[in-house]
């Protein structure tokens, strides 16, 4: 039996990783710039994750959501106060697009309505609704057709209040800096107006934080930087380190009732075990302020390369918009300098998205690699 293709591969095998480097079969070493899709937060092979996975296998792998598992409780509470959303509760799932998935179905269940309103550019998952609000129809098939989804450009706030107002969207929702579509991040106006509307409407608001979440932005959650809360957030990505686990966090006012979400694999062990130990390490090494402080430091050095067209983002989600697509840049540093970075569904960017605990002399590293790449 073959693989089903679903990426065109690099020809590069990673075979071992520590910090923010791996190494192929051969021993040849390369800089993470992309963590694999934002993934990589703490490190590749950070020790304590490492250790704690290892007892936490040794002892019991799995079980399912039908008894008590208290590491999900440890993993809820510690959540609770490093992202200040400590009375909210937490469902935890598998993926980004699964987390967007119960977060519409939270909002349905709450104000009965099924109009989802989605922005331009988004990125939510490839799973049925998750899908449908991804701004993409080469990821949407007619399986996927029906729903009943409305779209704005992020800089359309009128449009968008207007649409909120007549009372029949179910929920809004909106990435914290939006990953896929080339790291634009909502104003401040937009996200004060949505939230003023939804208020208005009994409409749910969804921050959709599966890429930008977890300290990535330097805050816990990049809508932080802005002063807004909302109704529900979804989580992924970071927030296993390589362990695949999501999340929503839950408005107190939403009630639960047996049966309304369930999960098979969602929660395990192994997988509260990894985001425990993630946000651990966040708080110990203090990335959260590691990123917003060296991202910063990068984006100034950044601003330095004449040829990048515009530098965008914040902490350590960062886009580089040139003028011509980037693969042949993406395609020189990791072949010629050895560093890995991400595209985005603009060719004309590439996506910056290392381990929040990168040193300067690693973004030194990268500098002097791109440096060479476009002079």
């Amino acid at each position: 039996m073959n693989l089903f293709p679903v990426y065109p591969l690099f020809d590069v095998e990673p075979v071992k990783g520590q910090g923010a480097w791996l190494w192929d079969g051969q021993g040849k070493k390369y800089l993470d710039f992309y963590g694999g899709h934002a993934v990589i937060s703490i490190g590749h092979g950070h020790p304590h994750y490492v250790k704690t996975l290892t007892r936490q296998l040794k002892e019991i792998g799995f079980y399912s959501n039908s008894v008590s598992i208290p590491v999900q409780k440890q993993a809820a509470r510690l959540l609770g106060e490093l992202s200040g959303y400590d009375h909210w509760n937490l469902f935890f799932c598998n993926s980004g697009a699964e987390a967007n998935e119960n977060a519409f179905k939270i909002a349905s269940a709450y104000n009965g309505r099924k109009k989802i309103l989605a922005f331009t550019h988004g990125f939510h998952g490839r799973t049925s609704l998750a899908v449908s609000a991804t701004d993409n129809p080469n990821v949407l098939f007619p399986v996927n057709e029906g729903a009943s989804v409305v779209r704005f450009p992020l800089s359309d706030v009128d449009g968008v209040v207007r649409e909120i107002e007549r009372g029949d969207v179910c929920c809004v929702i909106v990435e914290g800096i939006q990953g896929v579509g080339g790291i634009h991040r909502p104003s401040e106006e937009l996200l004060t107006a949505v939230r003023t509307s939804c208020d208005a409407t009994d409409t749910v608001l969804i921050l959709d934080e599966i890429q930008s979440g977890f300290g990535r932005s330097g805050h816990f959650f990049a809508h932080q930087e802005v002063g807004i809360v909302p109704d529900l957030i979804s989580v992924a990505k970071g927030m296993g380190n390589g362990f695949p686990v999501g999340g929503v966090l839950i408005h107190p006012r939403f009630e639960a009732r047996f049966g309304m979400l369930g999960t098979t694999f969602g929660g395990n062990h192994l997988a509260a075990s990894a985001t425990l130990v993630v946000l651990e390490v966040l708080k110990q090494e203090k990335l959260i302020q590691n990123a917003r402080i060296v991202g910063g430091w990068l984006m100034h050095e950044l601003h330095k390369f004449s040829s990048i067209k515009e530098i965008r983002g914040k902490g350590l989600m960062i886009g580089l918009e040139f003028d011509h697509p980037v693969k042949e840049i993406r395609n020189t540093l990791l072949y010629e300098h050895q560093v890995f970075t991400g595209s985005s569904s603009n060719p004309n960017v590439l996506r910056l998205l290392p381990p929040l605990n990168i040193s300067t002399n690693e973004l030194e590293f990268f500098l002097n690699a791109l440096r060479k790449v476009i002079s």
